[in-house]
């Protein structure tokens, strides 16, 4: 196969498939060897080691078992994760590993129903539609959805956290997706907040300047009882740690909590929406 003289600083992909190469070459194999150890093609291989084909989380599993790397701290399906969330979002992999300990999860959200609440229906609207804008391929937009899955299956464990979530009133009322979608997606915010580790408030239009966010945060509580915090804007993302940049946060979540709709009364509403889409 032709291969080009691959730049690894010139992308994350780039190094990605630098690395691949490098590391088939040190145990002598072909592209073909690599290839039938993998079940892929060699033409595919080629285009991961040139950086014309993007990896996939299938395909990062598949090279961890070929080269032993898997569960490792340089497995290639770590590298994929951050390549996939990458420089837009900066930190969310961090975000994502946190989450999976904490014991207390703090939401609030704009324009869209935050990513751990979203049906498998409303999540897919989502990624299509950035499909569709040619923010990303078809096949991102797939392991994007994967990956949200595996985030929300991750909070089904012996001890759940506790998921206090404020939504703004534009997520109820910005529709994604035909009137079945939403109406699934508006029955699912009710079962949710029906479960005893959910509380759901929604910060109503009439809070105006008084809501203390402009952009979506994420507070988690780890064990140890310390918070970090997850704020990402149209870009990128970032997570902080430092507590003297944290905890004006939580203390603004608390009383943007204290300010929105009661949990009972914020599920009237969604129920009250969920009847106009019938």
């Amino acid at each position: 196969m032709n291969q080009n003289e691959l730049n690894p600083d010139a992308s994350p992909q780039a190094a990605y498939g630098a690395r691949l190469r490098r590391l088939r070459k040190e145990r002598g194999w072909t592209q073909v060897d690599l290839a039938g150890r993998m079940g892929y093609s060699s033409v595919h291989i080629s285009g991961v080691e040139n950086g014309s084909k993007f990896p996939t989380s299938r395909f990062s599993r598949s090279a961890d078992a070929a080269f032993g790397l898997t569960g490792t701290a340089d497995a290639f399906e770590r590298e994929y994760r951050e390549i996939k969330h990458g420089g837009l979002l900066e930190g969310f992999p961090e975000y994502v590993k946190h989450e999976k300990t904490a014991t207390e999860i703090r939401l609030f959200q704009l324009g869209l129903v935050p990513g751990l609440l979203q049906t498998r229906e409303y999540a897919r609207t989502v990624a299509e539609g950035d499909v569709q804008r040619g923010a990303i391929t078809p096949e991102q937009a797939e392991e994007r959805c994967t990956f949200l899955a595996e985030r929300q299956a991750a909070l089904a464990r012996p001890r759940p956290p506790v998921i206090i979530v404020v939504m703004d009133e534009s997520c109820l009322r910005h529709a994604v997706g035909g009137a079945e979608v939403m109406e699934h997606q508006l029955r699912s915010l009710v079962e949710t907040a029906a479960l005893p580790n959910w509380v759901v408030h929604v910060s109503p239009f009439e809070l105006g300047a008084r809501r203390p966010f402009n952009l979506p945060l994420n507070l988690l509580t780890l064990p140890d009882r310390s918070v970090v915090a997850y704020a990402e804007s149209q870009a990128r993302g970032h997570l902080e740690r430092e507590s003297a940049a944290v905890l004006p946060m939580l203390t603004s979540y608390h009383q943007l909590q204290a300010e929105a709709l009661s949990h009972a009364a914020s599920v009237a509403m969604i129920s009250t929406l969920r009847k106009g889409t019938s």
